[in-house]
């Protein structure tokens, strides 16, 4: 099941020509990404050290299919796509609310989990294994 995060675009989101700068929309995604662990029960500031593992971006890439600008709403849904044992993928769609509901953008984004000592890579934790399965698309 897609997750689905609203936020409103603010002047710090947004580059000398007043619309989004480009890198903001993938820190808006991993706002996304964020609330949906939080709201998954994944207390993020022990979560990784817990298990002792970092999940790092190995790929990302985005569309960007429309401006956004201070003051717009979006909504940004984010759906995972298991990769293997030790990786998964999240498409994440942008949409600018209101009438009518525009498409801004669509990012990709690819994880894996590594030891946080050896750096070598580790099996997802099974409560983080389970979020991916629960946002399959």
């Amino acid at each position: 099941m897609a997750f689905v995060y609203h936020r409103t675009i603010r002047f710090a989101d947004t580059d000398a020509a007043g619309v989004v700068f480009f890198p903001n929309y993938l820190a808006i995604c991993h706002e996304a990404y964020e609330e949906s662990l939080a709201s998954a029960g994944m207390e993020l500031k022990i979560f990784f050290s817990k298990h002792g593992v970092v999940v790092p971006i190995s790929k990302s890439q985005a569309e960007y299919l429309r401006p956004l600008v201070c003051g717009d709403k979006v909504g940004v849904t984010l759906a995972t796509t298991p990769l293997g044992a030790d990786s998964y993928a999240i498409d994440y769609v942008m949409h600018r609310l209101g009438r009518p509901e525009k498409l801004a953008a669509r990012v990709h984004t690819e994880h894996v989990c590594i030891s946080s000592q050896s750096r070598t890579r580790q099996a997802l934790p099974s409560a983080l294994a389970a979020w991916v399965r629960t946002h399959s698309a």
